[in-house]
């Protein structure tokens, strides 16, 4: 979450990754023509998605990668410039002007140069397309912006994952514009001499990394609005498998698998903890020295604005933030201030938390019980709010449970707050897929993960002598 702090958001354009490639004939521009409202929505998904992320090595296999697509497009002339976020959400977008964005948690679930290509080239598309200049009229007319904590006690219709959630908002484009953009990308990138079938694959270990991702909430709302606003993958998997066979027959076309696993060593995998983290249910925040755990039937998710978690099937949410509270105002009074409606005044209740001081208090809203918490942390406040569909007792001790876990981190911990990282490594006599996947640092399911790291499906083995990704720390 970001307060000086850069978070995550997840799920974005569905899209693919490239590599280097033969030097282009054309030399293409990378100045971008830059607009006002352009350097602004930069700025934007800068501070949203953690910055830029800084890897020559990177950079310069996307640069030769964008050249080649550049050349091999209907505008050679247009130019491009790409940014590397640094966030482990999977996600990339074009604005208008020709300014791309990848998050390095794409690059590293993608395993080869054809499947970034795929990405780039779908980008570069929805640009030639002239889609992101009709995404963002559209965006503007209707004036989008996140909906903040500030409507939650009034809208009976919230779920429980859009209490929670608060990512970067951008108007979603089209199925039509999205399967029109996979057409043209698999073009390019065919034309440009990469796999075409790059595209397929890139979109199907998407599809297995958010089904991963979701874990066992089958009811958790996110599917719904992930597929709500972009086709379904398996439709989407099918036209660009028909759209490459229109060049090429699978296993032609250039992967460059080695190139792009050298580019990709050591990349940081997942969130940044200098900006704070998930570890399993745990979230830890190293440069402000806090941490708290939430209960093991959450999922949690670090986003640009808050800590969410959802229970499994979507009954209870939470959403941890920071919040401005004056030195001189009580936290009892923050709570009735105001800020969220229907609070019941007559339960706020002055609380010790592990020696900070806190409050607490209930709400309501039509659909919703709420318990709502504030604690001072040195000059900051940090609130919980916890969400029920119901009050039960189990609601109730998942909510006392997080709050009491919240914690100062020790100097040890601090130090050893370090980052994942993706290692490529060479697979050897006996090792497989669940030997390697035990030595998988800091993820869950490390079996499952590790095959949609490496594009292997359930039943897939891996052979001695093969490059493979796995998370380490």
């Amino acid at each position: 979450m970001v307060w000086a702090l850069a978070g995550c958001g997840e799920l974005g354009s569905r899209l693919q990754t490239a590599s280097p490639a033969a030097p282009s004939p054309i030399k293409p521009s990378r100045v971008v023509a830059q607009t006002p409202a352009s350097e602004r929505e930069h700025e934007r998904i800068l501070s949203s998605y953690g910055g830029a992320y800084d890897d020559p090595h990177l950079e310069a296999l996307i640069g030769k990668t964008v050249d080649r697509l550049v050349a091999a497009s209907d505008r050679p002339d247009q130019a491009y410039k790409v940014t590397i976020l640094n966030s482990g959400a999977v996600n990339a977008f074009a604005l208008p002007t020709g300014q791309l964005y990848v998050t390095r948690g794409l690059i590293a679930l993608a395993c080869d140069t054809s499947e970034l290509s795929s990405v780039l080239s779908h980008e570069m598309a929805h640009v030639l397309a002239k889609h992101a200049a009709i995404r963002e009229d559209q965006a503007r007319q209707a004036a989008v912006v996140t909906r903040v904590v500030t409507d939650m006690g009034s809208d009976p219709d919230m779920t429980a994952l859009a209490l929670a959630k608060n990512k970067l908002t951008m108007a979603s484009f089209s199925r039509q514009q999205e399967f029109e953009a996979d057409s043209i990308g698999v073009g390019i990138s065919a034309r440009a001499h990469f796999d075409p079938y790059g595209a397929a694959r890139f979109l199907t270990a998407m599809e297995r990394n958010a089904e991963l991702k979701a874990g066992k909430t089958v009811g958790d709302p996110r599917a719904q609005d992930f597929l709500s606003s972009h086709p379904a993958t398996p439709e989407r998997v099918q036209s660009a498998q028909a759209a490459a066979r229109k060049y090429s027959s699978p296993a032609s076309g250039e992967r460059d698998r080695e190139t792009y696993l050298a580019a990709i060593d050591n990349i940081v995998y997942g969130e940044d903890p200098s900006e704070g983290f998930v570890r399993g249910h745990r979230f830890l925040h190293p440069k402000l020295g806090f941490t708290f755990t939430a209960p093991d039937t959450f999922t949690l998710d670090n986003t640009a604005q808050a800590v969410i978690g959802v229970r499994d099937g979507g009954t209870q949410a939470m959403r941890f933030d920071v919040v401005r509270v004056p030195s001189e105002q009580t936290l009892g009074d923050y709570l009735n201030s105001g800020w969220m409606e229907n609070v019941d005044k007559a339960s706020t209740e002055d609380l010790t938390i592990n020696g900070f001081p806190a409050a607490s208090a209930t709400a309501h809203s039509d659909q919703w019980e709420f318990k709502i918490y504030a604690l001072r942390f040195g000059s900051d406040v940090y609130r919980f709010i916890f969400a029920a569909k119901q009050k039960t007792t189990e609601s109730e001790r998942n909510a006392r449970e997080t709050v009491n876990s919240f914690r100062r981190l020790t100097l040890e911990e601090i130090q050893a707050a370090r980052p994942l990282r993706i290692k490529v490594i060479t697979v050897q006599p006996g090792d497989t897929v669940e030997s390697l996947s035990h030595r998988m640092a800091g993820v869950d399911r490390p079996v499952e993960r590790f095959r949609v790291l490496n594009g292997l499906d359930a039943h897939a083995q891996i052979k001695v002598r093969d490059r493979v990704k796995i998370v380490v720390d």
